[in-house]
């Protein structure tokens, strides 16, 4: 039997599609936005302010706590930061 191949983590862990791409989606907002504030130097009560978020929620951020971050959230986030988000529906 040979072994089943995914294109990513998401779509092993996941059998639904929409589940998958939800969680791919969001991770790779999140990883935008420790960008973004890794790139200012600013600490996390610094980024709270700038988000418009509690200290706490950068924390999460931070620690990667996907599951308490919905996708728009974080692209407000992102946009708070001076961040475009573009989609590429390929």
């Amino acid at each position: 039997m040979k072994p089943a191949e995914y294109k990513n983590v998401s779509d092993a862990l996941f059998d639904d599609p929409v589940v998958a791409q939800n969680l791919k989606i969001r991770s790779e907002l999140m990883i935008q936005l420790e960008r973004g504030i890794a790139e200012r130097g600013i600490t996390q009560k610094q980024a709270a302010e700038l988000l418009g978020v509690s200290q706490p929620r950068v924390s999460d951020l931070l620690k990667g706590k996907i599951e308490k971050f919905s996708i728009d959230m974080l692209v407000n986030m992102l946009a708070s930061l001076g961040k475009k988000v573009t989609i590429d529906a390929a």
